[in-house]
């Protein structure tokens, strides 16, 4: 079962205010985890987003196409990053996503939702 793993942007993430130094320990602990779930066969894929101040969205009205700049203002509904992982189930990925680190500095959300 394929699913995408979503990590939600953050006020930290959209202003890429983390330390370096917190940055430097994040990239190697999820570099580890990467590593893990490569190793499981579990990862098919994994990329980090740039913030949305370098993003365009275009609104669909009808025939009507409109693009819109970043940055966006709802922050708890953007995306910081994604995996693609190929797992059993849910519980599988669940539990994957359990023993990741927290990839934000401070409080943050990771969504799983498996492809049709």
């Amino acid at each position: 079962m394929r699913m995408i793993v979503l990590v939600k942007a953050t006020e930290h993430s959209e202003r890429e205010s983390a330390t370096p130094e917190w940055t430097a320990e994040m990239m190697k602990a999820m570099g580890k985890f990467n590593d893990e779930l490569r190793h499981a066969g579990v990862l098919l894929m994994a990329e980090g987003l740039k913030p949305t101040s370098q993003a365009k969205r275009i609104a669909f009205d009808g025939p009507r196409r409109t693009v819109i700049d970043g940055p966006f203002a709802e922050t708890k509904e953007l995306i910081a990053g994604f995996w693609i992982w190929e797992v059993k189930d849910m519980d599988e990925a669940v539990a994957w996503l359990k023993r990741c680190p927290n990839p934000m500095p401070g409080p943050s959300d990771i969504e799983i939702r498996p492809f049709y």
